[in-house]
């Protein structure tokens, strides 16, 4: 095998070297590249500070960065069956989330409790300092609204109800985090139930919990998940 030691390349009808080569390595290319297949870097791939990228995508495992701040993935975890147990957890949630959604799926309790979303910090939920409202609609009338410190509501106390619906938690700064749910009941009598409020946490989320406001009420129907980003 032979190596070609040059410098730099140019095309015969070119003002511009297309290709320079450095002594460390490096390659700069003087004008557009088209790479038919794959392109894979070992490096990091620094900044794409004009043009269009107008077709194929983006693979990255990490964060990418761009000129209004950084991009990060939407990532979905996996769906979990809430048909035991008294409470599910969601950990390792990365420190850069700014948003989180929690996915319910005909979940239901064996008992008439609340159930509760509670956010957490070093692995531990967080079960007090909430301040949230939430309220049930029903066909004919409106329930009134109650107050919760303990967690995020997602439902009123109607036994063997089963929720379907998403709660969004967004970061507002700090560790301040603002939660809005909508929930639907399709029991005997339909419900819609809304709720939102606000929690400060003492460090940086890292985790979701659901569970239900008695502790000792067990899941026994659906699935539940979370996206974030």
């Amino acid at each position: 095998m032979s190596t070609a030691k040059v410098v730099t390349i140019l095309h015969p009808s070119s003002a511009t070297n297309n290709i320079v080569n450095d002594s460390s390595g490096n390659v700069a290319i003087g004008n557009n590249l088209t790479v038919a297949g794959t392109a894979s870097f070992t490096g990091t791939l620094g900044n794409i500070t004009t043009g269009t990228i107008s077709s194929g995508n983006i693979t990255s495992s990490g964060t990418v960065a761009a000129t209004t701040g950084t991009l990060y993935p939407i990532v979905s975890g996996t769906a979990v069956a809430s048909t035991s147990g008294t409470s599910i957890d969601f950990t390792s949630i990365p420190s850069w989330v700014k948003r989180i959604t929690v996915i319910f799926n005909g979940v239901s309790l064996s008992g008439s409790a609340v159930k509760y979303i509670q956010l957490g910090t070093g692995g531990v939920p967080t079960t007090t300092g909430y301040s949230t409202v939430g309220g049930t609609y029903y066909t004919t009338n409106i329930s009134g609204a109650t107050a919760f410190t303990a967690a995020f509501v997602c439902n009123d106390n109607s036994a063997g109800s089963t929720d379907s619906g998403h709660a969004v938690f967004t970061n507002i700064s700090g560790n301040i985090w603002i939660g809005s749910l909508v929930m639907a009941q399709p029991v005997s009598t339909p419900q819609i139930f809304n709720a939102a409020g606000t929690v400060t946490l003492a460090g940086v989320l890292n985790m979701v919990r659901i569970t239900s406001s008695n502790g000792t009420d067990t899941f026994d129907a659906g699935s539940i998940n979370i996206m974030y980003e």
